[in-house]
């Protein structure tokens, strides 16, 4: 594939000399590039159905621990977590 590195990082390869190309070869490249977008969002969306599955588990066994009266060290940790997420996605300051 084009542009993407093995191990997991992303490599941006620069675009030809467009001016040297013929139609055939841009339309070639078109194909490629849409070709390993695809599926780089088909893995995308195998990625996300996985940490959806994950979380879901966590949470089950996180609500099982509180009704059994063990969830006070479980909670704050993942009280933690939260906080540690909620502060990255926040936004720059100005």
């Amino acid at each position: 594939m084009p542009g993407l590195a093995l191990d997991g990082k992303d490599a941006v390869e620069p675009l030809p000399d467009l001016a040297s190309l013929s139609d055939d070869e841009l339309k070639e490249l078109i194909d490629d590039l849409e070709k390993e977008e695809n599926e780089i969002s088909y893995r995308r969306r195998i990625l996300h159905g996985k940490i959806d599955i994950l979380k879901a588990e966590l949470q089950d066994r996180l609500k099982k621990a509180v009704e059994a009266g063990e969830g006070s060290s479980i909670v704050e940790a993942n009280l933690e977590k939260l906080t540690e997420i909620l502060a990255r996605k926040a936004a720059p300051p100005a």
